[in-house]
């Protein structure tokens, strides 16, 4: 489900942008940020990487960003002094990026070639992923730990309209490995017209000069070595080599550090208790499929620094550098449960339902769930995605406008969870206690002897995913129309146009935006599925359980794109059904690279369902679809997908709907 925001909304919010105060600088003393500087002004000395110039954070992300730091677990912290400016002049203050100890595991490599051309360069496009991994591949990405080379698709930013202004997008198709240092080669580029693009002076003289110690770039050149040995002990040499560079990929501890820290230190107090809770509304005999409808609020301790956490708040850090709670500082947690007719029969099984963009509680009243609840006796109960809910909206778009801001939505995104977890709690351990979630004779209607379980669409299936990983309590999640890495999604939405307007008048500069996302995804991943997604089924992240996910994915989707999807199941090794779509629907030289199909039903695993509706295949730019209809809610829609959910939430096998045949739905 989408939320849009209204003209008028977005005019104010921009004037809200332009007067909202930035926030105070709360992590390790860096040197202040200034504008960015022009290409010509771009040194070693201003805290620019000069072998880009382009733009000062170029290439991004890079390990010429980052300092030695034994504290850390990659030795090493983000550090840095230079960002983007917005067209007000105010810098993006790093303070709260240089806490991380690297960058996303889901970044977006950029550069900026002008005159590239990549199909004449032979680049790995999206419809051949497994190209990027041959040894001739002009654009090379290396896990020096490892020695393997990641496999990733090229793009040249559409969206950029100014000539010399486009970038270049390398886009892992797997999530790289926490921790783990990475080196790329870009080599043998050409232009349209074939010619080979010669490196710019700058790198042209690391690469063949011996610079002597005060030369601007002695300090690039020596950083630079280490890269060129990784690239030749594995294969690389420096023949055609255009640029050159590395980075370090944050660890477990820097991207879940601050969420598994509050939920352990909140659960720790809650022991074995429900959470409090008060039921404000009850409504009887709602509709032919639901008995009852509750409202009200749980109680959750807050580690934001504003009284209940309101948007804009953010998180409260102790003397130890982690969040803490102010005294007497609770979060209420708003809530409304649908429980099905059938729970005056039998007790429903207990689930929580994630909602969509920007929404609220209150979606879980939509007729898709009403229906899974009344066909497969589930009792929903809903909450806000805090950070991301209505409430939330004209803080989005201040935080657009000034993205230094952006800390308030990551840190009110992992409360939220927080807010899941006890909404969680109090529906298996308080709920049944209240006369709300009893029969007239006092029987409960939930079934606290079964499993919690979860169900969520499009933004309920991207932080439904990092829900998921950390949950102590839930085992199996549906995560509907889902994808993860929000710096991959927007531009590729439809959903997003409207608030692009804010990032288009306060860094009208295309190639700035896409550092600005880049950016900005580092601080989303403690949030989202992007930094969770090494833990959501395998590899489970401390004091909590292993996990299975099923993926419920629309081909054509408008507003969350498959291909985002597809990243998401190859980094959970989720399999999928085949075949996934008829033949001719895709263009790939290998349909669904690197995602393998399930081989027997029912199968126990983690798994991904493609529904083709009929719409067209999205575009293969980083741009959202216009043609034909919006496939967005067809999964929840159809009852065969909805039986599918069921078996799994209810058993943990996924059961084959649609025989030895790709999965279709007629609107």
């Amino acid at each position: 489900m989408r939320a849009r925001a209204s003209l008028a909304l977005v005019a104010a919010a921009l004037t809200a942008a332009a007067l909202a105060p930035a926030l105070p600088a709360t992590a390790a003393p860096a040197r202040p940020a200034a504008a960015s500087p022009t290409a010509a002004s771009a040194t070693t000395g201003d805290g620019c990487d000069p072998i880009d110039p382009a733009a000062c954070l170029l290439p991004f992300p890079s390990d010429w960003y980052t300092v030695r730091d034994r504290s850390t677990p990659t030795g090493r912290r983000v550090n840095m002094r230079t960002t983007l400016s917005n067209a007000l002049g105010m810098p993006i203050r790093p303070a709260e990026w240089n806490r991380a100890d690297g960058f996303s595991p889901g970044s977006m490599l950029l550069s900026h070639v002008p005159g590239l051309d990549l199909a004449r360069t032979g680049a790995a496009p999206v419809t051949d992923i497994g190209a990027s991994l041959r040894r001739d591949a002009p654009i090379t990405v290396i896990d020096t730990a490892t020695g393997e080379r990641w496999p990733y698709w090229a793009e040249l930013d559409a969206n950029a309209t100014t000539p010399g202004r486009q970038a270049l997008i390398v886009r892992p198709a797997r999530n790289f490995v926490e921790g783990h240092r990475y080196v790329v080669a870009l080599r043998d580029l050409r232009d349209a017209s074939g010619k080979a693009i010669a490196p710019n002076a700058a790198y042209r003289r690391i690469l063949h000069e011996r610079l002597a110690p005060g030369d601007p770039l002695y300090e690039r050149q020596r950083a630079n070595r280490r890269v060129l040995a990784d690239l030749k002990r594995h294969g690389v040499g420096r023949d055609g080599l255009h640029l050159a560079w590395d980075f370090t990929v944050a660890s477990r501890r820097s991207l879940a550090g601050r969420m598994l820290h509050i939920r352990d230190d909140a659960l720790r107090d809650l022991g074995s208790r429900s959470p409090a809770f008060v039921v404000t509304e009850v409504r009887e005999n709602v509709d032919d499929r639901i008995a009852r409808e509750v409202k009200g609020t749980v109680f959750a301790p807050s580690y934001l620094d504003l009284p209940g956490g309101p948007p804009g708040s953010r998180f409260h850090y102790g003397r130890d550098g982690r969040p803490a709670r102010l005294p007497f500082n609770t979060q209420p947690v708003p809530f409304q449960c649908e429980i099905p007719r059938s729970a005056l029969d039998e007790p429903a099984r207990p689930a929580l339902y994630g909602h969509g963009l920007l929404g609220g509680e209150g979606e879980v009243a939509a007729g898709n769930v009403k229906a899974m609840a009344a066909e497969h006796g589930f009792a929903f109960c809903a909450t806000r995605w805090i950070g991301m809910a209505n409430e939330d909206v004209p803080n989005v778009i201040s935080a657009l406008g000034d993205l230094t801001r952006f800390q308030t939505i990551a840190d009110r995104l992992q409360q939220g969870m927080l807010n899941f977890t006890f909404l969680g709690r109090a529906m298996t351990r308080g709920f049944t206690g209240h006369k709300a979630f009893r029969t007239a004779d006092g029987r409960p209607l939930i079934d606290t002897g079964t499993a919690l379980t979860f169900d969520g669409n499009s933004q309920g299936g991207i932080m439904g995913g990092a829900l998921t990983a950390v949950s102590p309590d839930i085992r199996r999640a549906v995560l509907g129309v889902p994808a993860m890495n929000y710096s991959t999604l927007l531009n590729r939405s439809s959903d997003f146009p409207t608030y692009a307007q804010v990032l288009n008048a306060f860094y009208p500069d295309k190639l700035d935006q896409q550092i600005a996302l880049a950016l900005i995804q580092m601080l989303w991943d403690r949030g989202e599925a992007n930094g969770y997604a090494r833990h959501m089924t395998g590899d489970p992240l401390p004091r909590t359980p292993s996990h299975r996910v099923l993926m419920h994915v629309a081909f054509g989707d408008h507003q969350v794109a498959p291909v985002a999807a597809d990243v998401q199941a190859r980094t959970i090794g989720a399999r999928v059904h085949t075949p996934v779509v008829a033949p001719g629907r895709v263009p790939d030289k290998v349909p669904y690279w690197g995602i393998p199909g399930i081989r027997k039903y029912p199968y126990r695993g983690s798994a991904m369902i493609v529904w083709d509706s009929g719409s067209p295949l999205p575009p293969l730019t980083n741009t959202p679809p216009t043609a034909g209809r919006d496939p967005h809610s067809d999964p929840r829609n159809s009852p065969e997908a909805r039986r599918q959910k069921a078996a799994f939430l209810k058993t943990g096998e996924v059961i084959d709907v649609c025989g030895a045949a790709p999965c279709t739905i007629t609107p």
